[in-house]
């Protein structure tokens, strides 16, 4: 027994050492290509599969050290403060931000050659046209999620975002905690375009939403609208369609509208600051990202529509099969992608404070 001890612990030792020797080349040889066996990736909350990363390390022989952002405009202050990543995977609208400041590098697309997988839609966008500093990572709409048992869809078809003015809901109702994505419903209902500087307009979609505070005791709430609305604690929400893909998974009376009279097609995407220590590995991990087994996987965690083309489209038959809210809107004319704007950002921010205190 003993001896038969002896030899198992001297396998298992013997193993070990391989594996050590195994990681150690991979880890020289990953040094030898990148120049480093170190990414720093800076990206919001929840959003990828917890293998993800594990598997990109022991596949290339690196260490992936991430941290989580709950708002661009996070993101965009420690970037400001001097903290340096390697890839960071902000907004659209954040996203200029970064170009126009010279704080983002071009993405070397000889590197990247998964991006051939991505679907027209998210492809030369106007905040980054022909791609030059961003990789799409998950794109979706802001529309209405609803309780067809008390809302019906004619109703929220004919209405659109005037449905949050209904008296027929007051106190059934959900807004989403964000200046940007409540101004552009606003906007957006008034008929103005949702990237607006224009003062009387931005003053009348401030009146829009004010009204609805005092009138309409709406919550104002985060993250945890995707919860409350599982449970069906109120009738309606306006919501991102990738929330609302998991919303309606859970709960089957629930659907999903985004209004006639347009709303934002945004899209999330990875982008390398102009500082990184290690490029070549961020472009290394945005190609994983976008391989199908990945980028599978990470829809099936999220919920947000892939860009990659044939994941988008076998999710939705597999994963989301029925799931009105998984495959965004297209070639809408209506729809807008939100710019970067200065006066509409500091206009927007002093108003949504005076929303919430309107009640």
């Amino acid at each position: 027994m003993k001896r038969f001890t002896a030899l198992v612990l001297t396998v298992v030792l013997a193993a070990g050492l391989l594996a050590g020797c195994g990681a150690n080349d991979k880890k020289k040889a990953a040094i030898e290509k990148y120049g480093s066996d170190t990414l720093k990736v800076y990206m919001p909350t929840v959003y990828i599969d917890e293998d993800v990363v594990p598997n990109f390390e022991k596949e290339f022989g690196v260490k992936v050290i991430v941290e989580l952002f709950d708002s661009n405009e996070m993101m965009y202050t420690k970037l400001q403060a001097g903290d340096s990543y390697d890839l960071l995977i902000p907004s659209d609208y954040m996203i200029e931000r970064l170009m126009n400041e010279k704080m983002l590098q071009k993405i070397d697309k000889s590197l990247i050659p998964n991006m051939s997988v991505l679907v027209d839609q998210v492809k030369d966008m106007s905040y980054d046209p022909g791609n030059e500093y961003s990789v799409p990572y998950f794109w979706g709409n802001v529309g209405i999620v609803y309780n067809t048992k008390n809302v019906s869809p004619e109703k929220v078809e004919a209405e659109g975002f005037s449905i949050l003015k209904n008296p027929e809901f007051k106190g059934h109702i959900y807004l989403y905690d964000s200046e940007r994505d409540s101004f552009m419903v606003a906007l957006k209902a008034l008929g103005y375009s949702m990237n607006s500087d224009n003062e009387a307009e931005l003053n009348a979609a401030y009146d829009w939403l004010v009204n609805i505070s005092k009138t309409m005791e709406p919550a104002i709430v985060g993250d945890e609208v995707i919860d409350n609305m599982m449970t069906g604690a109120k009738d309606i929400a306006v919501v991102y369609s990738g929330d609302a893909v998991c919303i309606l998974d859970e709960n089957e009376d629930m659907s999903f509208f985004a209004p006639n009279e347009g709303t934002n097609l945004w899209v999330d995407a990875c982008v390398i600051p102009a500082n990184a220590a290690n490029p070549k590995l961020a472009h290394e991990f945005i190609n994983y990202l976008l391989s199908d087994d990945v980028a599978y996987a990470n829809t099936e965690e999220v919920g947000y529509a892939s860009p990659n083309k044939t994941v988008l489209e076998k999710a939705s038959k597999e994963l989301f099969d029925g799931n009105v809210a998984y495959i965004p809107r297209q070639g809408y004319a209506k729809d807008e992608v939100f710019h970067d704007n200065e006066v509409i950002r500091k206009k927007i921010s002093e108003l949504w404070i005076k929303v919430k205190a309107a009640k």
